[in-house]
């Protein structure tokens, strides 16, 4: 029986969008096969995104590699062989037919969770303020925070160009 510091984590290549079957299909197999010395984790990096769209935010899942899935293993034959022809399975990331393990210092990258904004706004959209003194007023985005959900909007005020700062939240990019 393998002991867990033997287990490195192998990136294996899937056809896009079958990580999750991947996935469960290889954990199937190796309980079926009594192979959880072998094979001890299978996973699917994803990072928490932030989008914003129509002045609303949302919290999604999204993959961080879309088409690969990590898996926790010692590499043998047996082991190789079980990932290799797990249906969806293109093969392993590495120099040729060797799979190469990831560094510590890769795999803790993969799963750091770096929060990330998707924004339905971009410089120079024109939009529509939705909350506060300036509400149903249009203008310019002139600025964009996406660390501090903010965004810098000019509008036209007494004949003059006003800069106005606001949450993300508080605006809808018009249909012009």
């Amino acid at each position: 029986m393998a002991d867990n510091a033997a287990m490195k984590w192998y990136v294996a290549h899937t056809y896009s969008g079958y990580e999750n079957k991947v996935k469960a299909n290889l954990e199937k197999s190796v309980e079926n096969n009594g192979l959880q010395d072998l094979i001890g984790e299978v996973c699917i990096p994803t990072e928490e995104v932030l989008e914003v769209r129509n002045g609303k935010s949302h919290v999604i899942q999204r993959k961080r590699m879309p088409g690969y899935v990590l898996v926790h293993m010692v590499m043998t034959n047996e082991s190789w062989y079980i990932v290799r022809n797990t249906t969806g399975v293109t093969g392993f990331v590495g120099a040729g037919n060797k799979p190469s393990p990831l560094s510590d210092e890769e795999y803790a990258d993969l799963m750091a969770s770096i929060p990330v904004t998707r924004l339905d706004v971009q410089l120079n959209d024109e939009v529509r303020i939705l909350n506060g003194i300036f509400e149903n007023f249009t203008g310019r985005v002139s600025a964009i925070d996406p660390s501090a959900k903010r965004v810098t909007v000019v509008v036209e005020m007494m004949g003059r160009a006003t800069n106005v700062d606001l949450e993300l939240d508080d605006v809808v990019r018009t249909q012009a």
